[in-house]
């Protein structure tokens, strides 16, 4: 799987979730400030990862993804996926792209 195929799919559940063209949706848009998305939002979106890649993001690392791309990293280091060849901590793939 790519990135992109991640970013794809993540860019599809939030278009639809939150009524949103998916083009508004960048790697860097954090959910809450950006997108304007609540926990029920979030808790659909940790389920959608789960459900389609069959990773477990457990709530402790689940708050600390904060944007698009965060997602993608963590669907990515759960998996083997491009830029994930190990699993390693969300805290460490959350921190990779901390909004400034």
């Amino acid at each position: 799987m790519t990135r992109d195929e991640v970013l794809t799919l993540v860019r599809s559940h939030l278009a639809d979730e939150l009524s949103l063209d998916p083009a508004r949706i960048e790697e860097g848009s954090r959910f809450k400030e950006d997108l304007a998305a609540d926990s029920l939002d979030l808790y659909t979106l940790v389920q959608e990862l789960e459900d389609s890649y069959g990773v477990k993001v457990p709530d402790e690392d689940a708050v600390r993804i904060r944007t698009v791309g965060q997602a993608v990293d963590f669907v990515l280091a759960r998996t083997g996926g491009p830029s994930g060849a190990q699993a390693g901590s969300a805290g460490a793939v959350a921190s990779d792209r901390e909004p400034t």
